[in-house]
C-alpha cells in the first residue's frame, strides 16, 4: 500500500528525515512510534502531499501522492491538531467531503450518528470540545471509506468509551473493506491492543519495522537468581540489551526468542529462572540504545 524509499526532508539545515525507508501493507494497522523529534509527524505530512521530499520516494499503491488528486481521494488524515473551516459545523464539513471523496456513504453518516450522540452537527466544530472535534472527525472519516487512514495521536482527548468504539469502528473496516490504518501515537499501551505492525523511528529513520508478534518473540526479560550473589561471566554473543539488580535477582533484557535465551542461561545452573514477555513501551525503550532515555529502569 505505501513505499517509502530514502526519503530526505531538510527545515532551514535541520535534517527532520534523514533517509527513511518503510513500508506498510494494505489492510494492516501499522503504528508508528519514536521519541519527540523522531520524524512522525513529517513522515505523516508526505505521506498525505503536504510536504515533498527533498530526495527519495513516497508511493501509494504505486502512485506519488504529491499533486495526485486521485491518490488523494483514497486517503484521509486526522491530524494532531484539526482542520475545519472556521464557522463550519460538522454537517457542513459532510457537505465538502462529499464533494472531494467519491465513496462518501451518506446513509453510513446516518447510521452513524447514534456513535457520536454528543456532536451536535449543526453546531460549529470550533465550539465543540476536544473531544468532541475528534468525535466529529472520526466520523466524517468513516463516511468517506478512504483506503488508507493517516491517524495522528488519533484518541487523545477521548473517554475511555469512546477510545474504545472508535478503535472498534475502525477494526472493523480493516476487517470488511481492507482499510489501511497508518497510526503515530505515543500512547504504546493502545497501539499494542490495536496494531498488527510497528516501525520504530529514531533521528529521522527507521530503526526497525516488523510484525508485532515478531518484536515480542525477539526481545525477552529474564529474571534470574544465580547460584553466587553476583552474576557469572555471560557469553559474549549473548546480545543483553540491559541488566539490573534487586537483591539476588539479576533482571536482564536480552535480544532473542525467549526458548533459545532460556536454554542459554539454564546452563549456569540458575536457582531461578522466569521469562517475562515485554510490553510495546519497553521494547520502543530497549531498542533505542538508550541514548537519553535513563528511564529505563523504570520499566524494569
Amino acid at each position: 500500500m505505501i513505499k517509502i524509499d530514502n526519503v530526505v526532508k531538510t527545515f532551514d539545515g535541520f535534517r527532520a528525515l534523514d533517509g527513511l525507508t518503510m513500508q506498510v501493507g494494505k489492510g494492516s494497522i501499522y503504528g508508528l512510534v519514536g521519541p519527540n523529534g523522531a520524524g512522525k509527524s513529517t513522515i505523516l505530512r508526505h505521506i498525505t502531499g503536504v510536504y515533498r521530499p527533498d530526495s527519495g520516494s513516497i508511493l501509494v499503491d504505486g502512485q506519488p501522492v504529491y499533486e495526485n488528486p486521485q491518490v488523494k481521494q483514497r486517503i484521509f488524515s486526522i491530524p494532531d491538531e484539526l482542520y475545519y473551516f472556521t464557522s463550519a459545523s460538522t454537517r457542513d464539513m459532510m457537505r465538502f467531503y462529499r464533494g472531494i471523496y467519491p465513496n462518501f456513504d451518506m446513509q453510513r453518516y446516518e447510521a452513524l450518528r447514534p456513535a457520536f450522540p454528543d456532536v451536535n452537527e449543526r453546531h460549529p466544530i470550533r465550539r465543540l470540545s476536544k473531544g468532541m472535534q475528534k468525535q466529529s472527525a472520526f466520523w466524517l472519516a468513516l463516511c468517506c471509506q478512504p483506503d488508507l487512514l493517516v491517524l495522528d495521536e488519533p484518541v487523545d482527548g477521548l473517554d475511555p468509551v469512546m477510545r474504545r468504539q472508535v478503535w472498534s469502528l475502525l477494526m472493523g473496516d480493516v476487517a470488511q473493506r481492507g482499510t489501511t490504518v497508518l497510526v503515530s501515537s505515543h500512547n504504546l499501551r493502545e497501539l499494542e491492543d490495536v496494531c498488527d505492525h510497528v516501525g520504530i523511528l529514531s533521528h529521522g529513520r527507521v530503526l526497525l519495522q516488523r510484525s508485532l508478534s515478531d518484536l515480542q518473540d525477539n526481545v525477552v526479560k529474564m529474571q534470574v537468581v544465580f547460584p553466587e550473589a553476583e552474576a557469572p561471566q555471560l557469553p559474549a554473543d549473548l546480545q543483553v540489551l540491559h541488566t539490573a539488580r534487586t537483591g539476588r535477582i539479576h533482571t536482564l533484557i536480552v535480544r532473542g526468542r525467549a526458548d533459545e535465551v532460556k536454554s542459554r542461561l539454564a546452563a549456569f545452573q540458575p536457582i531461578l529462572l522466569e521469562a517475562l514477555p515485554l510490553t510495546l513501551e519497553e521494547i520502543f525503550i530497549y531498542e533505542l540504545g538508550g541514548e537519553d532515555y535513563e528511564v529505563r529502569d523504570i520499566v524494569l
